[in-house]
């Protein structure tokens, strides 16, 4: 009887405790948005003749002797370098939310958040607004400056006259764990903004040239601006660009993006994307080659393509390496080398020369396929680079700390020509 009546003890608290609800919670930071009102954004836009301190560095567009250099989120910096041993800070753009930018024809090109604005530059160290296409990039979101994630939920808002997401908050929350549905993973995850992302490095008397990180490129008469995971086509015959097509969605967030012949090579965090562009306003996809996780800039010559890839991102991984890939046959590409590097970044080519980012500046040589494919001629330390553009002798490496320009017309004999310091950043 006694051990029937402690059976039925033990069954009555286990049952007991079934029909209790467990209260377990789960504490974690997340970043929410801080808004600003469609009017006042669009208002912030500003011309000066007066030079603005750079305190961070950003993407780069070189166009008839001057370079533009974009401060992320802030705006686009004009330095005349017509005199690349004497470069001058003559002009800035106040531009929210700005990250990449494309010339053409004397007209700038660049995105502000969810707009494209664009510029007359024909007097560079002046720059003319010209337009403004509105909510052409409507999923446009500012970098996140620390390791945690964005409620994506509260970016975008069925309450569309909420505005702009110019900033974020970062929040502490606590959620209990059995009303978790799944989100949670959704809101901390999601494409994140490195200080990074490509174009053409060899221009003409019409087009600029861009450095490898940025995501706006040009083909013809049209601009191409790869934006988290979509492809949007701009029409630039006109007047004012007008979008030539609906976006295309290509897949995980594009970073970088580069013209090379009839092709659209697009960095991704899980490798390189290769689009024909035959036909330019209907891209189709050719082919992909993977690699493991990390944040990579494209630049393709002679039917090679190099990648990067860096650690010390929001990519997840600790790989630091340098691809190259045949890609003589966009359909089949492949890879046929691989170097280590310390934390290679952006890089450039030029007559046969390899210029790279990576704790420094390196220098290679190309090789014929099938031999060594890379021979180092130089390595340069003392600045951490992050992109570069390799035009008639001149290189322009924009660093952490500064501007830095050297003259390669002899290979061997690379002569320092200026150093533009930027200001330190305000703690």
């Amino acid at each position: 009887m006694k051990k029937t009546i402690f059976l039925l003890s033990i069954i009555s608290i286990f049952l007991s405790s079934c029909s209790e609800e467990v209260s377990e919670s789960i504490t974690y930071k997340i970043n929410e948005p801080v808004f600003m009102s469609t009017q006042d954004f669009r208002n912030s836009l500003k011309v000066t003749k007066n030079s603005v301190e750079i305190t961070d560095y950003g993407k780069i567009a070189f166009y008839n002797g001057y370079l533009y250099i974009c401060e992320s989120g802030k705006g686009i910096h004009i330095i005349d370098n017509r005199v690349p041993s004497s470069p001058a800070n003559v002009g800035f753009i106040e531009l929210l939310g700005n990250a990449d930018l494309a010339i053409r024809n004397n007209l700038l090109y660049a995105d502000s958040y969810i707009d494209l604005v664009w510029f007359d530059v024909t007097n560079p160290a002046q720059p003319t607004f010209k337009g403004r296409l509105e909510n052409i990039f409507p999923k446009a979101l500012p970098i996140i400056e620390n390791e945690f994630g964005i409620d994506y939920a509260l970016c975008y808002p069925e309450n569309a006259n909420q505005g702009v997401v110019v900033g974020w908050q970062l929040k502490e929350r606590t959620e209990p764990i059995n009303e978790y549905t799944g989100g949670w993973f959704w809101r901390f995850g999601g494409p994140t903004f490195d200080a990074v992302a490509t174009t053409n490095t060899a221009g003409s008397s019409s087009n600029g040239i861009n450095g490898s990180m940025s995501r706006f490129t040009l083909y013809n008469n049209n601009l191409y601006a790869v934006t988290e995971n979509q492809m949007t086509i701009f029409d630039l015959t006109g007047e004012m660009p007008k979008k030539a097509a609906e976006s295309i969605y290509i897949g995980w967030n594009v970073e970088t993006i580069f013209s090379y012949k009839d092709n659209m090579f697009m960095g991704t965090p899980t490798g390189m994307l290769i689009y024909s562009v035959t036909d330019p306003l209907k891209p189709i996809f050719q082919s992909s080659v993977s690699h493991v996780f990390g944040c990579d800039p494209v630049v393709v010559d002679n039917d090679l393509a190099y990648v990067t890839v860096h650690s010390g991102n929001n990519c997840g991984q600790n790989a630091n390496d340098l691809f190259i890939v045949d890609v003589k046959d966009v359909k089949k590409p492949k890879q046929v080398a691989t170097f280590a590097m310390k934390s290679p970044k952006g890089l450039g080519i030029d007559n046969g020369k390899l210029f790279l980012c990576d704790n420094g500046l390196k220098i290679f040589t190309i090789t014929t396929p099938g031999e060594l494919y890379l021979k180092s001629l130089k390595n340069i330390e003392g600045m951490l680079g992050y992109d570069l553009i390799a035009y008639n002798n001149t290189l322009m490496m924009i660093a952490e700390d500064g501007l830095y320009q050297y003259n390669y017309a002899n290979i061997n004999d690379i002569k320092f020509l200026s150093k533009l310091a930027f200001a330190k950043k305000a703690n």
